[in-house]
């Protein structure tokens, strides 16, 4: 029997409980979506709920309450994409650009640096720094074979030796303990370029030992050297020899003595494919690849040691003649002077070719170039890849989306939706469930991103809802730095990022490679 001051206590309870607000079932539902789950499976129309950063139902009731409701009838409900190789490192690093919104409007949640070998140099200050002030998208980085080999060797064309190696490999422990992926080769660049094959083993293995993958720009992606099938055979060696699998990055055929090895390219992946080693790529879908203009035209032996050095070998007249003739075989792999673009902004030349330049110098192309890149040396867009050998490598299971994104080029603002208008509107040459899967979930997986990648209880809330109609790149190579249009919200962490329009949030997280349970 209730005494009086249990009588009491039970009516103050029903008192607070009837003044208190009701607790809702999620932080965000988001209702009448077709969802694409990140897999290959079948889209379907279903509800979300979320609360905190993570997923808790993949079939929540459409009446349910939440603090944030999202209609997404007749949109597209994806995973956060997943963007394999980026350079943006030093937006993130800059508080004026850390929330990369070139990449959230593409509905891009996680972005790769290190790429091409660069790694993350002073990695723990780089790391507070996104962690103090913010980032848009998630940020997982790389240990970069290049960086590590200059701290090392600085840029000495020659090979490691046995100490030399050791000391890199203390520094790549040190990074893989840190958290880094895998292990990044730039191996067409120097000092990357100067690396023995089996120094890059050497690496590779330690990388191999912490779970990581061995991401590679190819030593050639064109007939410079031994040539593009050469060095994809040399990468499928390192991943053979070292038991680690292989990604290799912005995968394509270089220059028009190159078309068409897109489908050799294909036969030597398959082979290795069926000989055990696990092999990936990431792809952009623009014609034109992007660098400076020393990277296009000079030699690497006359870049080596310094840019002091490369100037004394430049302005050599000893050295004039072959200088003069390999880069001229570089220019004609290129595409030729009107085939390459000035689009770095600092460059008083921006928007110009090669062509124009030297008109204006009155000078010789390769004259012009030189003065070029002696007066600052330039990001270029170089029209060198065939529609075909695009599509071909677009519709391999093994190929994913990255936007190699970097300043001046459109790809940094607008690769995932020019990827979703060519290869699913226009070319139909794969579904949009395929599309999402090669942009999300495939990532996921290759990497080793445990809880991202796909639309799953559990998961981490990175979702964008995209109206299809509308998701097209705004940046072209006249204007690379418009935004995307048709992501309509973009969840991060389980944060509103875009509701409508941009949000002053910086949700992203800095992501280590965890072993997956």
């Amino acid at each position: 029997m209730l005494n009086s001051s249990h009588v009491l206590a039970l009516v103050v309870a029903v008192l607070i409980a009837a003044c208190s607000p009701a607790t809702s079932d999620y932080d965000i539902l988001i209702v009448n979506g077709t969802v694409y789950d990140g897999s290959l499976t079948a889209a379907r129309v279903t509800n979300i709920g979320i609360v905190d950063d993570r997923i808790v139902s993949m079939a929540a009731s459409a009446t349910a309450s939440s603090k944030t409701r999202i209609d997404a009838s007749g949109k597209m409900v994806t995973p956060g994409f997943i963007d394999p190789h980026t350079h943006a490192r030093q937006f993130l690093l800059d508080p004026a650009s850390s929330s990369n919104f070139n990449y959230l409007y593409q509905g891009v949640t996680t972005v790769f640096i290190g790429n091409d070998g660069g790694g993350l140099p002073d990695r723990d200050a780089a790391i507070q720094t996104f962690q103090s002030q913010g980032t848009g998208p998630n940020v997982a980085f790389f240990a970069g074979h290049g960086a590590i080999r200059e701290s090392v060797m600085g840029m000495a064309d020659r090979a490691a030796n046995d100490e030399e190696i050791a000391a890199m490999q203390n520094l790549l422990v040190d990074d893989m303990k840190g958290g880094a992926f895998g292990l990044s080769s730039g191996l067409y660049y120097a000092p990357g370029s100067f690396a023995s094959t089996d120094e890059v083993i050497a690496l590779a293995r330690v990388a191999a030992s912490y779970g990581g993958v061995y991401d590679t720009h190819l030593r050639s992606e064109g007939s410079y050297g031994d040539g593009l099938l050469a060095a994809v055979s040399e990468a499928i060696a390192i991943a053979r020899a070292a038991d680690i699998p292989l990604h290799i990055s912005h995968i394509k055929a270089l220059g028009q003595d190159t078309w068409g090895q897109s489908v050799d390219v294909i036969r030597l992946v398959e082979q290795g494919l069926r000989s055990g080693v696990s092999i990936s790529a990431n792809q952009y879908p623009w014609r034109a690849s992007g660098t400076r203009l020393s990277n296009a035209l000079i030699p690497r032996w006359v870049v080596a040691d310094s840019n002091a050095r490369m100037r004394d070998r430049l302005n050599d007249p000893e050295l004039a003649d072959r200088i003069r003739s390999e880069m001229q075989a570089n220019l004609q792999r290129r595409g030729g002077p009107d085939a390459m673009l000035v689009t770095g902004a600092a460059s008083e030349f921006v928007g110009m070719t090669l062509e124009d330049i030297a008109r204006v110098l009155e000078k010789p192309p390769l004259e012009a170039a030189i003065e070029v890149v002696l007066q600052g040396d330039p990001s270029i867009a170089s029209f060198v890849m065939d529609p075909d050998d695009i599509q071909r490598l677009a519709v391999q299971p093994w190929v994913m989306t990255g936007s190699d994104g970097g300043a001046g080029h459109p790809r940094l603002y607008g690769t995932y939706p020019k990827a979703f208008q060519d290869f699913v509107v226009d070319k139909a040459l794969m579904s949009r469930e395929q599309f999402v899967h090669r942009s999300s979930g495939l990532v996921a997986e290759t990497f080793g991103l445990c809880d991202r990648g796909y639309l799953r209880e559990g998961y981490i809330a990175d979702i964008a809802v995209i109206d299809a109609d509308a998701f097209i790149a705004g940046a072209s190579y006249a204007r690379p730095t418009e935004l995307a249009t048709g992501v309509d919200h973009l969840i991060i962490n389980g944060v509103l990022a875009i509701d409508g329009a941009s949000r002053p949030v910086l949700p992203g997280r800095v992501l280590r490679k965890t072993p997956c349970n």
